[in-house]
């Protein structure tokens, strides 16, 4: 394949000997698809040849949206799913069983954090949570039930940012997979598989998408961790047949497939849509998000700003040489009080508050009482949550009107 640039890859996908039936475009609204042999069906069931049967197991805007994130991601395939806490279940359960214990950051998304605590747990699954910043203290909690390490590459929302080459330098040393979240850097700031990420998840939701109309998810596997042959890992035995994809095959129809965690036609339409502009809206997203956060440093009323892209961040430095001069489009900033923060939302203009990011719209939110409203507070204070943050994920609208806007809401309260 040419050397095409990702940008090319976010509008075309596969290039050079296209699926013809994976296209961009149009809509393929259907349950099953009919074949006019018995023979055709049972060929592609049995993997002996490429095509689609059912849309809960596969169909054509899926593989247009595999395609494209495979690409972008340098992987050796992708599989689309329901919503990216549908990836992040089904990239981990294909992985650990009963017994096993996995790492995992603390600065975690909410939805994430309560998978791995009300649901793995009660099926013999242990997460044992370490701060992703902290490269001894991850060292320290592999043993040999450890299986996994599971980080995001930018925390939400604590905004801290993982030495992730150290990280996977660990992983490699267990003899284990690193299982990275790479929601809220994208392919655009971040190349996963270069830094050592042998399974990549999204919540194709946020950034991906980019409008706020579609919820999807996705698992690529970067080819880089060999799961056959391995005595840690011996329930891929079934699926030595297929080689490399090994992982892909086991999630694809173990899991993903018996779960029904499908991505439906039109959600999977818009996402691929989405990523024809991903490039040109997280340069804005970022420089919007570093003008902003320099604004809010700055501010008397403005108590903490938590922005990589700020000199002043602990985590600048790491941030720098991962993500080079782009920091991402999240930012959380902390004000007085809980009612301070509370007044600031409701006087805002064009802000939108609701509990999304990535949106092209800049969004606003108050974490504690929303997103980690079910969390006592000696958790939310693990998870990076108090009463006092805003999270701010940053739109692509003018910076100055987006600092105007902070400016007029800071005066009021």
């Amino acid at each position: 394949m040419a050397d095409y640039k990702p940008k090319t890859f976010e509008v075309h996908g596969k290039i050079e000997g296209r699926i013809k039936s994976g296209p961009t475009t149009g809509i393929y609204q259907s349950t099953a698809f009919e074949h006019e042999t018995a023979e055709d069906i049972e060929n592609i069931l049995s993997q002996r040849k490429f095509g689609y049967t059912y849309s809960r197991i596969n169909n054509p805007n899926l593989t247009a949206f595999e395609e494209k994130m495979n690409l972008l991601e340098k992987g050796i395939g992708a599989i689309s799913l329901s919503s990216g806490m549908a990836a992040v279940s089904a990239a981990l359960l294909s992985i650990l069983k009963t017994g096993d214990e996995f790492i995992s950051g603390k600065s975690l998304f909410s939805g994430t954090y309560s998978l791995f605590t009300d649901l793995f747990v009660r099926f013999g699954i242990k997460p044992v949570f370490v701060n992703s910043t902290d490269i001894k203290e991850i060292e320290n909690a592999v043993t040999k039930k450890t299986k996994l390490i599971f980080v995001e590459t930018i925390g939400n929302p604590r905004c801290d940012v993982p030495d992730l080459k150290k990280i996977s330098e660990i992983a490699k040393q267990a003899g284990i997979p690193l299982v990275l979240d790479n929601t809220l850097a994208t392919p655009y700031l971040f190349s996963a598989k270069d830094f050592g990420a042998d399974i990549i998840v999204h919540s194709a939701s946020k950034y991906i998408n980019g409008s706020g109309n579609a919820v999807g998810g996705v698992i690529i596997d970067t080819g880089s961790f060999e799961f056959r042959n391995n005595e840690k890992f011996d329930d891929f035995e079934k699926f030595k047949k297929y080689g490399a994809l090994a992982y892909l095959a086991k999630t694809r129809r173990q899991v993903h497939t018996n779960l029904g965690t499908c991505l439906s036609a039109q959600n999977a339409f818009l996402l691929s849509l989405g990523l024809e502009t991903l490039s040109l809206r997280m340069k804005q997203h970022c420089d919007n998000a570093k003008a902003l956060a320099g604004f809010l440093e700055n501010h008397k009323k403005v108590k903490k700003v938590s922005y990589s892209g700020l000199k002043t961040s602990e985590y600048h430095e790491t941030a720098k040489s991962q993500f080079y001069d782009n920091f991402g489009g999240l930012l959380t900033f902390e004000l007085e009080s809980k009612e301070k923060a509370f007044k600031f939302i409701d006087n805002r203009t064009f802000l939108r508050n609701l509990p999304n990011l990535g949106d092209a719209k800049s969004l606003i939110v108050h974490p504690a009482s929303t997103i980690y409203i079910d969390f006592d507070n000696d958790t939310k204070e693990m998870l990076g949550v108090n009463d006092r943050m805003i999270r701010v994920s940053v739109g692509i609208e003018d910076s100055e009107d987006i600092i105007r806007e902070f400016e007029k809401i800071l005066e009021k309260i």
